[in-house]
């Protein structure tokens, strides 16, 4: 399902306004003006995370530095993958130290960590994304955020001049199907995201069902709102499955 999958801005030439862009336009406008900021941005799987992210950036003509992480297996543990984001930053700014890295960042309104993080074997085949490397390394997984922690706390100084935006999910299987911890599992979703907003700026991204119509009239003008209707029944307000599943009825 990858044909209305945004995976960079210049991508990104449909776009519908929502109430989920204005939220997220408005935290992005205070990247500007501050350093040390962390913004959630949570969504199901089909809602547009990335789009509503590229969309703001661009409007509000902000410098972001968008993190790459094409790991070249899917046997490395969580160090080494820790290891290989921060290589991979230090090659894209031309940087050999952790001190050049932070001064290379705190230039920028924000560091993402997007699709191209999350998903960069949709861009190059040859390597494995850090999504299907948590799928392979189950639980294990987890490490990795611990290991992210510890470094931020050691680097805590550092960071309070660098703002990150993180496209933010944690799926995990229940019943022998993916779920988004954020997202996917009513009440237990809110508590998950109302803890995750005490330490951290957290935007969701969701729909109105007049939103979702329109969103995919936006890239399917033939199709009538009582058919949309009826996909969204099925997939729920998440326009990029309801248009791959209108475009592969055709």
């Amino acid at each position: 399902m990858n044909e209305y999958k945004i995976m960079d801005q210049e991508e990104n030439q449909t776009f519908v306004v929502t109430q989920s862009y204005q939220n997220l336009l408005s935290n992005f406008h205070k990247l500007t003006d501050q350093g040390g900021s962390i913004v959630h941005v949570v969504g199901a799987p089909g809602t547009g995370k990335s789009t509503n992210i590229y969309a703001a950036v661009n409007e509000l003509g902000l410098n972001f530095y968008e993190a790459k992480l094409p790991i070249p297996s899917l046997d490395l543990n969580s160090r080494d993958v820790f290891n290989l984001m921060v290589k991979s930053m230090r090659e894209d700014l031309g940087v050999k130290t952790s001190e050049s890295l932070f001064d290379g960042l705190k230039k920028f309104d924000a560091v993402l960590f997007a699709d191209q993080f999350h998903d960069y074997h949709v861009v190059n085949e040859e390597c494995a994304g850090f999504s299907q490397w948590t799928d392979y390394a189950g639980f294990k997984s987890f490490n990795f955020y611990l290991t992210c922690i510890y470094e931020y706390l050691r680097h805590r100084n550092d960071f309070k001049n660098v703002n990150m935006v993180l496209q933010t999910a944690w799926r995990i299987y229940m019943g022998g199907k993916k779920k988004d911890l954020f997202t996917d599992m009513g009440p237990f979703s809110r508590l998950a995201v109302s803890l995750l907003g005490i330490p951290f700026e957290v935007v969701e991204i969701s729909y109105s069902e007049e939103e979702t119509i329109n969103i995919v009239k936006s890239h399917l003008s033939d199709t009538n709102s009582d058919e949309i209707k009826q996909y969204i029944k099925r997939y729920g307000n998440k326009p990029r499955f309801i248009c791959q599943a209108i475009k592969t009825s055709l």
